[in-house]
């Protein structure tokens, strides 16, 4: 089993691809859809699920053109089932210059009660972690020892709060209390820039020593 990181759209956002053979799994499939699909088709990969971190326009642009291509259901939390129709609650509609997105609606709605999920012989962990946006998650697939955090943790950085729905506070709790506890090793694969991982993160991420690590 592989992934592969695909930087897409007008922010570069991080998308992963998680595949084996002919069958993949997306996560956040941010833009540049005849990109993404040119990969795919090259990879010979057949797309069986779409699994949103959160509804952020940079990560839903090319939402549909994966849905439509492969019939693949889209998975986000149901804090943000909204944010994939509604370009302001997205974002897109709240930047001059950056077109409005909209997609679909989900095709599975993540409840907090949903703590697994098994997809093309994966199990990966649903993680709530809210604080950049309030129905953000993490999806760990703890065999590989990575989590696709979407826009929680970054390398040297964290996810900015200051869109609708975003609180600094609860993002610090969540990094403190979930990203944080997880082996040093465990690989972050962010939305956006280079990967990172758990351990070098507490050594040199400015928020986090700041934070008490």
């Amino acid at each position: 089993m592989k992934w592969k990181q695909i930087p897409l759209g007008p922010l570069q956002t991080n998308c992963f691809v998680i595949y084996d053979g002919t069958e993949g799994v997306i996560v956040d499939p941010g833009g540049d859809g005849e990109k993404l699909l040119g990969w795919l088709e090259d990879e010979n990969i057949s797309v069986k699920a779409v699994l949103l971190t959160h509804a952020h326009f940079d990560h839903i642009g090319a939402v549909d053109s994966v849905r439509d291509t492969f019939e693949a259901p889209v998975y986000i939390h149901e804090k943000e089932a909204e944010w994939l129709t509604d370009p302001q609650l997205n974002g897109s509609g709240l930047f001059p210059g950056i077109d409005p997105v909209k997609a679909g609606p989900a095709d599975h709605i993540l409840s907090s009660k949903e703590k697994d999920i098994s997809l093309i012989g994966i199990d990966l962990q649903i993680i709530e972690t809210p604080g950049h946006s309030p129905g953000s998650v993490s999806y760990y697939w703890k065999e590989k020892g990575v989590i696709f955090s979407g826009d929680v943790l970054f390398h040297g950085g964290v996810g900015r709060t200051d869109l609708p729905g975003g609180d600094h506070e609860t993002l610090m709790n969540t990094i403190h209390e979930k990203m944080l506890s997880l082996p040093d090793e465990t690989i972050v694969a962010n939305g956006h820039g280079p990967v990172t991982d758990i351990g070098k993160e507490k050594e040199i991420n400015p928020f986090i020593n700041g934070f008490g690590w």
